[in-house]
């Protein structure tokens, strides 16, 4: 990973994204009690959103943000600059869930928030480069198209057979001149964005609002209750309303811990690519693209012309616990810049200029959840798992509505007062954990070597879909 630059005493730059923004300063910490309307522990988008949309629903309210480090320190910031209108958890599995019509219902609200994140970072002022770029999945290698043609499939089923096109090897790469691509996925609904310049600008929007962000300021436990107490080192915030917006960080908060499971993501970013280079490879736009790979990879070119290459494959660590030397996982980087290798053979005379990561939040089931509980003075959203750029915007609309006591088409939605079950004990939970990492990454290996098609079924697959 790249040094970043940095005035002493200022916290650590961790990407791309916000090291391209200069020293960051910190905002003053909280250093006395204080009583607001809504206390929200999380400055990244969920909690920034959520503060947006309450200031517009109820411009009067006294809001606090209260974040450990700075502004788009956790994933937010991090990212692989993917806004697409979809969960990790698929159609069909929303649908064997919530039943088909809830599950259509969720699936249109999710594509509709793609063009909501653009119109309310354009509204709040804040411009991140973005960009409507599109979706391709692609089946790299002849033991992929099985997995491909599921996704196809379930699509179908949920009777949404318009929703991804299928692509012919030829009309693929078209789109993409990249290696083994034998056939792809391509969906309009999809855009990109800097996430970096995103979540500090949304901050900057809902200060000039009225809202009072305080930076460096650790939220050591929450006490439910009318009001919600919550402890810091300098100070109890005293809130009508307590928003935990913490995503994978909710496994450090006493009461919530086995909520989440911290999985990293890690990335790894080239230098610019010339015109020649981009010539080469032919990518449209700045479409997002990913293969059907069950460990997960993902790519997307940035504004700047880099190409960004991200993936899972830090291993899980006991208790859940979370260190920043997991972010620079080298097994995991070497892997993925070996990746970016294979996709891409006729660019080998391309450096890369920076890696880091992060992680996501992985409920039991991989659904997401949204709840207001009033009379524990508690709200949340998390569970994303690596959708949250799109997904948190909706959270945060839903989370003012609910807030505001205001009954709409969002409260209704199904990730409202679902209640995923919470994750294994130890040393359960490493067990299963290690056992799923190790036996995808063994299936795609397999499947790379021999060609053949992976089983449907087996207890990996199945440990992995629920």
């Amino acid at each position: 990973m790249s040094a970043a630059a940095a005035e002493p005493g200022a916290p650590r730059a961790v990407s791309h994204w916000l090291r391209q923004l200069g020293a960051l300063r910190p905002r003053p910490p909280l250093r006395q009690d204080l009583d607001v309307d809504v206390a929200i522990v999380g400055a990244g988008f969920t909690g920034l959103w959520t503060a947006y949309e309450l200031q517009r629903r109820e411009p009067a309210l006294r809001i606090a943000v209260l974040e450990r480090e700075v502004a788009g320190f956790g994933a937010s910031g991090r990212n692989g600059s993917w806004c697409v209108g979809e969960l990790n958890a698929g159609i069909g599995l929303l649908s064997a869930r919530f039943g088909k019509e809830r599950a259509l219902r969720l699936h249109a609200a999710l594509r509709d928030t793609v063009g909501e994140v653009g119109r309310g970072l354009a509204e709040a002022g804040v411009e991140a480069g973005f960009q409507r770029s599109g979706v391709m999945l692609a089946a790299r290698g002849a033991y992929q198209l099985p997995l491909l043609e599921e996704q196809l499939e379930e699509y179908r089923a949920a009777g949404l057979p318009d929703e991804y096109r299928w692509l012919e090897r030829d009309q693929a790469r078209d789109r993409l001149s990249a290696a083994g691509v034998e056939a792809a996925l391509y969906t309009e609904n999809g855009a990109s964005l800097d996430p970096g310049r995103a979540v500090r600008g949304l901050a900057q929007a809902v200060e000039r609002r009225g809202a009072v962000i305080h930076e460096l300021t650790p939220v050591l436990r929450v006490r439910p209750g009318r009001p919600a107490q919550l402890e810091t080192p300098a100070g109890r915030v005293r809130a009508r309303v307590a928003v935990l917006a913490l995503e994978a960080y909710l496994c450090q908060l006493p009461g919530f811990r086995r909520r989440v499971l911290p999985v990293y993501s890690l990335i790894d970013l080239t230098e610019p690519l010339t015109p020649e280079q981009r010539a080469r490879i032919r990518w449209e736009g700045r479409m997002c693209v990913a293969s059907m790979r069950l460990t997960v990879d993902y790519l997307a070119l940035t504004a700047d012309h880099r190409i960004l290459v991200g993936g899972r494959g830090a291993p899980y660590r006991f208790g859940s616990r979370m260190a920043s030397s997991t972010e620079l996982h080298q097994g995991t980087h070497r892997q993925l810049r070996a990746m970016f290798r294979s996709w891409f053979p006729e660019l080998g005379d391309v450096r890369f200029a920076a890696s880091w990561g992060g992680a996501v939040g992985m409920p039991r089931d991989w659904i997401p959840q949204i709840e207001h509980l009033p009379a524990r003075g508690i709200a949340l959203a998390y569970g994303y798992t690596g959708h949250g750029v799109a997904t948190s915007n909706l959270a945060g609309r839903v989370l003012a509505d609910l807030i505001c006591e205001r009954q709409t088409e969002l409260t209704r939605l199904p990730l409202v007062g679902h209640h995923s079950p919470e994750w294994e004990p130890e040393p359960l939970r490493w067990l299963g954990v290690r056992l799923v990492q190790r036996g995808l990454s063994r299936l795609d290996s397999r499947g790379e070597r021999s060609g053949r098609p992976l089983p449907r079924r087996g207890l990996v697959r199945r440990l992995a879909a629920h």
